[in-house]
């Protein structure tokens, strides 16, 4: 039997920080920095809604050379669709500023 969970207050966190940008790339520092998350938490949870079909991720060629590849990560139709749902039934303080 499938359990209906919701998403955790790091998983929030993150879907108001990608939905304020939801189809531009962001990159996980950048994400690190405007959620507060450690990069334990955020990576790990980054994977884990790739798999579920929330964000798509990809490698991104360096901006200069000599860098180093990055992943980058955005919103699928279906993790914005999530991050508009939980804003409306129960907004996290300052998420309706981040996805108005």
């Amino acid at each position: 039997m499938a359990r209906d969970r919701q998403p955790s207050k790091q998983m929030r966190l993150l879907l108001v920080a990608l939905s304020a940008r939801a189809r531009q790339w962001r990159h996980g520092y950048d994400l690190m920095k405007e959620t507060g998350l450690q990069s334990g938490t955020l990576y790990p949870l980054l994977m884990r809604m790739t798999d579920n079909g929330l964000v798509e991720a990809e490698w991104r060629e360096p901006s200069q050379p000599g860098r180093p590849a990055r992943h980058a990560y955005r919103l699928t139709a279906k993790g914005l669709e999530l991050a508009l749902a939980l804003a409306a039934a129960d907004p996290l303080p300052g998420a309706k500023a981040a996805l108005a």
